[in-house]
């Protein structure tokens, strides 16, 4: 995965051909702060400025940088894959909620 870790926080590596620069962008920030450089070691010294930087304004603002997660979210998926996905729960003991979670787990262990 294309992810740097910078000070305890995560961010996004991407490559942009059109400016020929590496871009970063921090994740799960109550905001956004992203960073650009044409190398990994420039990348991050970029990044850690940018984080400073959005920490500083943070505690200036008395806001919470990091974001918080409720572990409750709604996804839309078709009748059809629905009743698949019970069925499959159904089989293998579990509840619906569980049976998602076991998957989920189980597609980021892979990665």
């Amino acid at each position: 995965m294309n992810i740097m870790e910078i000070n305890g926080y995560q961010a996004v590596i991407q490559y942009d051909p059109e400016i020929e620069m590496f871009r970063g962008e921090f994740i799960g920030l109550n905001g956004g702060a992203d960073f650009y450089a044409k190398d990994i070691d420039s990348l991050r010294r970029e990044g850690e400025i940018s984080l400073k930087v959005f920490l500083d304004m943070c505690r200036e603002d008395g806001i919470e940088p990091r974001k918080r997660y409720s572990g409750r979210f709604n996804l839309r998926i078709s009748p059809e894959l629905h009743a698949e996905i019970a069925k499959r729960a159904t089989a293998a003991g579990r509840s619906l909620n569980q049976w998602v979670v076991e998957v989920l787990q189980q597609s980021l262990q892979t990665t």
